[in-house]
C-alpha cells in the first residue's frame, strides 16, 4: 500500500507515544517505525484522500486484502483460521441481535434502542483482545463487547424494556452495567484502574465512549488522573463521526487520538471497520497497561450506519452519499472477502452461520416477549450495601401507596 512521502515521515501514534514506551513486560524500548499505512477519507464520505487526513492502522483493506504492518502484525501473528471464523461469527451474530432489537423497538416491545450497526469490528476486535480478568466499562451501545464478555444478549434488552436496572451482575463477567450519562464511565474506569494498580494486579481496564463523549469534562478529568497516576486503563473511543446530529468537525480541530498527547500518554487511530486491526491495536494497548506503562487512547475511526437511537432520524442531518460510501467499507463484508480469498471458510460455514443467526433472532424475540413485569419493590434493593433507615421508610410509604389501589378496587 502506497503512502504520501510527506506522511511517511510522521509517526502513527501521537508524540507522547514515541518516548518511554515499552513493547513488553521485559522493558524493551519500543521504537517508532515507518510502515505501510492507509489514510482516512474526509468526513464527507466522498472517499477522497487529502494530504491533511490523519493516518490510521489498517491490516485489512475494504476489499479484504491483508496489509502488512511491522508494528502491529506481531499482535495477530498467531491467529488461526478458526479464530478468524470466530471473529466473523461474532460480528454476524451481534448484527443479527442488534437488528432484532431495533425491530422489537419499532413494534413497541422496547422503549428505546441504540444500534451498533457499522461498528461491529471496533467492538468485537477490541472485546476479544481483553482477558477474563480485565474489567470493561461500557456506555450503552457496546452490545458486541457484551457478547465477547459472555453477557447473554437478552439481558441487555431488559433495561430497554423497563423490566430491570441492567440485567446482569457486573462482577460475574467483569463487564459494568450500561452507562447512560455521557462520558461518566471513564471516571469510574480510571478510579477502578487506579485501584488495580494499588492492588498490584496483573490486569487492565478498558473504557468505551464515543466521539461526542470525548468533549465531556468527565473524559478530560479521566485523562488527567489516568496520566498522573499511570493507571492501567485503555480509553477506547468509537469515533462514528456523529454525536447524534453533530459531526466531529464541530467538536474538535484535531483528530481525537491526538488529544492524548496533551495529557502525556500515547494515542493511536485504528481503522474501526477492520476487526483484525482493532484486535491488534487493543492487544498492544492492554499489554502496555498490564506492564505498568499507563494509559492509551485508541480512536477507532468508524461510522454509524444507522440512527443514533431509534428516536433519531439521521436523514435530517446527513446524506445518502456519505452512508453509501461507508456501506462499501462494511466490516463484516471485509472479513468475509478475506476468509473467502484465503480459503479459510467455505459455503457450508456461511450457511450454518446464517441458520444460527436466525435461531438467535427467534430466541431473542421470544425471550423479550416472555419477560415478566418487574417487582415494584426492586427499586429499593441494592441502594446501600448494608441498608439504610431512609430507604426503609421510603419502601414503607411506597407499600402503603400501592395498597391504596387495592382498597379502591375493593370498593
Amino acid at each position: 500500500m502506497t503512502v504520501d512521502s510527506s506522511a511517511a515521515s510522521e509517526p502513527r501514534r501521537s508524540a507522547a507515544g514515541k518516548a518511554g514506551t515499552t513493547g513488553s513486560k521485559t522493558g524493551t524500548k519500543r521504537t517508532t517505525r515507518t510502515t505501510s499505512r492507509s489514510t482516512t477519507r474526509a468526513a464527507t464520505g466522498s472517499g477522497t484522500r487529502t494530504s491533511t487526513d490523519p493516518e490510521l492502522v489498517q491490516l485489512l483493506t475494504p476489499e479484504g486484502k491483508r496489509v502488512k504492518n511491522a508494528e502491529y502484525d506481531a499482535y495477530v501473528a498467531g491467529i488461526t483460521p478458526e479464530e478468524l471464523r470466530g471473529l466473523y461469527r461474532d460480528m454476524v451474530l451481534t448484527r443479527r441481535f442488534d437488528a432484532e432489537a431495533t425491530a422489537l423497538q419499532r413494534q413497541g416491545e422496547l422503549g428505546l434502542w441504540a444500534s451498533l450497526l457499522g461498528q461491529e469490528a471496533a467492538q468485537i476486535g477490541s472485546g476479544r483482545a481483553t482477558r477474563e480478568d480485565d474489567y470493561v466499562f461500557p456506555t450503552y451501545r457496546e452490545h458486541g463487547v457484551a457478547w465477547c464478555r459472555g453477557v447473554d444478549p437478552t439481558n441487555l434488552l431488559g433495561m430497554f424494556r423497563g423490566v430491570n436496572h441492567g440485567g446482569w451482575d457486573p462482577n460475574s463477567n467483569n463487564f459494568h452495567l450500561y452507562t447512560i450519562v455521557i462520558g461518566s464511565q471513564t471516571l469510574h474506569a480510571t478510579g477502578y484502574a487506579m485501584g488495580v494498580a494499588k492492588d498490584g494486579a496483573d490486569s487492565a481496564v478498558i473504557a468505551y465512549f464515543g466521539d461526542g463523549a470525548s468533549s465531556q469534562g468527565d473524559v478530560a478529568e479521566s485523562f488527567t488522573f489516568a496520566a498522573v497516576y499511570n493507571a492501567p486503563v485503555v480509553f477506547f473511543c468509537q469515533n462514528n463521526q456523529w454525536a447524534i446530529s453533530e459531526p466531529t468537525e464541530k467538536q474538535t480541530r484535531v483528530p481525537l487520538y491526538q488529544r492524548a498527547q496533551g495529557f502525556g500518554f500515547p494515542g493511536v487511530r485504528v481503522d474501526g471497520n477492520d476487526v483484525l486491526a482493532c484486535l491488534a491495536v487493543t492487544r498492544w494497548a492492554l499489554e502496555r497497561a498490564r506492564s505498568g506503562e499507563g494509559p492509551t487512547l485508541v480512536e477507532a475511526f468508524t461510522y454509524r450506519m444507522g440512527a443514533h437511537t431509534t428516536s433519531d432520524d439521521p436523514t435530517r442531518y446527513r446524506g445518502d452519499e456519505e452512508r453509501l460510501a461507508w456501506e462499501a467499507k462494511d466490516p463484516i463484508l471485509r472479513l468475509r472477502r478475506y476468509l473467502e480469498a484465503s480459503n479459510h471458510a467455505d459455503d457450508g460455514f456461511f450457511t450454518e452461520l446464517e441458520a444460527e443467526s436466525e435461531a438467535l433472532g427467534k430466541r431473542v424475540r421470544e425471550a423479550v416477549r416472555a419477560m415478566p413485569d418487574p417487582d415494584k419493590f426492586a427499586i429499593f434493593e441494592n441502594v446501600y450495601a448494608d441498608g439504610h433507615a431512609l430507604v426503609d421508610e421510603e419502601r414503607a410509604q411506597f407499600a402503603a401507596y400501592q395498597a391504596s389501589f387495592a382498597d379502591v378496587e375493593g370498593v
